[in-house]
């Protein structure tokens, strides 16, 4: 017998109920551990993200290997997450724990360059294209960096970005277009920062938009994803790169493509795959093994302008210019001897190809369990990054988004997987692949997926 569309929501939250107190039963350390670190951190943990998780608190990990977590309780998970991309190598991978303690042993950091940063430049630009890159501590710091850069050299205030985006914690790109406005990612304080006069925002995928935006002249750089990955993954459409980088120059727009994600495409990301021509490339996160890092990079173009601005210091003149990007510990040596670690034993053709085969069979066989129970839900996959919405067809913006999330069943499959003992990315149902996922880690991530249909099914959800 089919239910309303109020009595279905009623069901999924009495779901989560249940499913949330399991929980609880399951974790008493950790749920210990949480109410003594709301005594100390502003919202529980070292950092926020750490409270988002289903089952109303984080578990408290006890240590990590390979796409395995183990937390306080002694439950072992299989880990999709990866630290939202940062564990994409996997957990304390040998090559990179081996590279830490052997720069740690002979210094941290210093302001100054070692030789391991020579072979690191080299291998960026052999992958990404020739640039000029510079390090930072992570991808928000890199962005931000590209878009000072952008505005030194342009001369314009804006930055366009697509709704629903992420690109860290800067200002310029947290935000969305919502009932008509624009604000903050989920308007979390829309009475804040005018957007307006920093910000133009459009729908990813929409050429007219894009190009009515960049006709006013505005805009110093557009930073963009190949693809959208943090607001549940949408696909680009065919022929909206080519529009992009054509609109761009023909603007005289500075082009910033971010592959902190779709770095698992494979060895040289998206861009490399399908040709794109970024005038600023960014990645993060994962290049560094789990060490904070991000790196940006230059075409011969930019650099140029840039130099133009700020010269490579004379050493006659007083070498006081500070960039205003990058930081005192960007760069370092531990980073540097990670990163080598991560591009030449860990993140190399033939692991990416075991991440990309294991989240095909993945994806392959969750669509096939939703094609046979008739579900109008959906799998995205690309690379080794696959994402599940409870939607019927693949959305093409942040709108169809908005439109389309069902939040309470993302909580209530969040909620359940972790009970089952599977992680994935909290903010949406994204699930990353690894070197050390194993076809066992698959077959139990299917097994539970069937579970969850069959909860669905006995209380009249589907």
């Amino acid at each position: 017998m089919s239910i309303t569309t109020e009595e279905r929501a009623g069901v999924i939250d009495r779901l989560i109920d249940a499913e949330q107190e399991r929980f609880r039963k399951m974790h008493p350390r950790s749920a210990d551990a949480w109410q003594e670190g709301k005594r100390h951190f502003l919202y529980g943990g070292p950092s926020h993200w750490m409270r988002r998780w289903a089952g109303g608190f984080p578990v408290y990990v006890d240590e990590a290997s390979g796409a395995h977590i183990r937390d306080i309780d002694g439950h072992d998970y299989i880990d999709f997450c990866l630290g939202d991309t940062g564990g994409m190598c996997g957990h304390a991978p040998e090559a990179v724990i081996d590279a830490a303690l052997r720069q740690l042993k002979r210094g941290a950091t210093m302001m100054m360059p070692t030789e391991d940063s020579l072979w690191v430049g080299a291998e960026l630009s052999r992958r990404f294209g020739q640039r000029h890159w510079t390090l930072t501590t992570s991808a928000t710091d890199a962005n931000r960096a590209a878009i000072r850069i952008a505005r030194m050299i342009t001369g314009r205030p804006k930055v366009l970005v697509f709704s629903g985006c992420y690109h860290g914690g800067v200002e310029e790109a947290h935000v969305e277009i919502r009932d008509g406005r624009v604000g903050l990612r989920n308007m979390i304080h829309p009475n804040g920062i005018d957007h307006d006069t920093v910000t133009r925002v459009v729908e990813f995928n929409d050429v007219a938009a894009l190009e009515a935006a960049l006709a006013h002249g505005d805009v110093a750089c557009v930073l963009a994803e190949p693809l959208m990955t943090n607001f549940g993954m949408i696909p680009v459409d065919p022929g909206f790169h080519q529009a992009l980088r054509e609109l761009t120059r023909r603007s005289g727009t500075v082009l910033v493509i971010d592959e902190t994600h779709t770095l698992s495409c494979g060895p040289r990301g998206y861009t490399g795959i399908h040709a794109l021509q970024p005038d600023i490339f960014v990645a993060g996160k994962a290049i560094a093994g789990g060490i904070p890092a991000g790196v940006f990079g230059l075409n011969q173009e930019i650099s140029e302008r840039l130099w133009a601005i700020v010269p490579h210091v004379n050493p006659r003149e007083r070498q006081s210019a500070h960039l205003g990007f990058g930081g005192t510990l960007a760069g370092n040596a531990l980073t540097v001897a990670t990163m080598r670690a991560v591009l030449e034993k860990v993140l190399t053709d033939e692991n990416y190809s075991r991440m990309i085969a294991t989240a095909t069979r993945l994806a392959d066989e969750i669509r096939g369990l939703i094609e046979a129970n008739r579900l109008p839900w959906h799998v995205t996959q690309i690379g080794a990054r696959a994402e599940i919405m409870f939607m019927a067809q693949q959305p093409r913006s942040g709108a169809d988004v908005i439109a389309g999330r069902q939040a309470g069943l993302e909580t209530l499959l969040h909620a359940f997987y972790m009970n089952e003992g599977i992680l994935v990315t909290p903010f949406h149902t994204m699930l990353l692949m690894c070197p050390a996922t194993s076809d066992a880690d698959i077959a139990l991530h299917t097994a539970v997926f069937v579970g969850f249909i069959d909860l669905l099914r006995k209380t009249g959800v589907i």
